[in-house]
C-alpha cells in the first residue's frame, strides 16, 4: 500500500476530530495523533492547565511549536485542537507540508451537547454564550479547509466520505 497523504482534521470542540482521526488511521493502517494530547505529552501539562496557568496566547505559541513537530513526525493523520486552524501561522505550516485539510462541520448544538457531557475541563467553553461566540468566530477559518464534511453523520460514514475525497 502506498503511503496515505497527510490529513489534517479541524473543527470546533467536540466535533469528533479525535474519534474520526483514530478511525481513519485504522482504515488507512497509518500513524495518527491528536495535537492536544501531543502537547500534553510534550509539556507534561494538560491543555486546560496550560491555558489556566499561562493564558491562551502562550498556549497558542506552544500549539504552533507542537504542530511543527507533529508535521515532522510519522503521523499521517493529525487531529487539531479547535483553535489551531484559525491561526494563519498554523495554516501556513500545514500548507508547507502539502496536507489534505478536512473540516468536520458540526452544528453548535451538537458540539455543545458533547461539551456538556464530556468529562474534560474546557476553559474556553465554560458557558454556552461564550462557546457559541467562539464557534461563530472560528467558522470562517474552518471553511478554508479543502474538504467540508457533515460531522452529524456516524464515524464510519465520515471516514468513508473522507476516503472517497482523497
Amino acid at each position: 500500500m502506498t503511503t496515505p497523504p497527510r490529513i489534517i482534521i479541524t473543527g470546533f470542540m467536540c466535533a469528533g476530530k479525535t474519534t474520526v482521526a483514530r478511525a481513519l488511521a485504522a482504515r488507512l493502517n497509518c500513524a495518527w495523533l491528536d495535537l492536544d494530547q501531543f502537547i500534553a505529552a510534550r509539556t507534561g501539562r494538560t491543555v486546560p492547565a496550560i491555558i489556566d496557568a499561562d493564558g491562551e496566547a502562550r498556549f497558542r505559541e506552544i500549539e504552533t511549536e507542537a504542530l511543527a513537530a507533529a508535521l515532522a513526525s510519522d503521523a499521517r493523520i493529525i487531529a487539531l485542537g479547535g483553535g489551531a486552524w484559525p491561526s494563519a501561522r498554523n495554516r501556513a505550516l500545514v500548507a508547507q507540508h502539502d496536507c489534505v485539510t478536512v473540516w468536520l462541520d458540526a452544528p453548535f448544538e451538537l458540539c455543545w451537547q458533547r461539551i456538556k457531557s464530556d468529562q474534560s475541563v474546557r476553559p474556553l467553553a465554560r458557558d454556552p454564550a461564550a462557546a457559541r461566540a467562539r464557534y461563530d468566530e472560528r467558522r470562517m477559518y474552518y471553511q478554508l479547509a479543502r474538504h467540508h464534511i457533515n460531522a452529524a453523520q456516524s464515524v464510519a460514514e465520515i471516514v468513508t466520505e473522507i476516503l472517497t475525497r482523497l
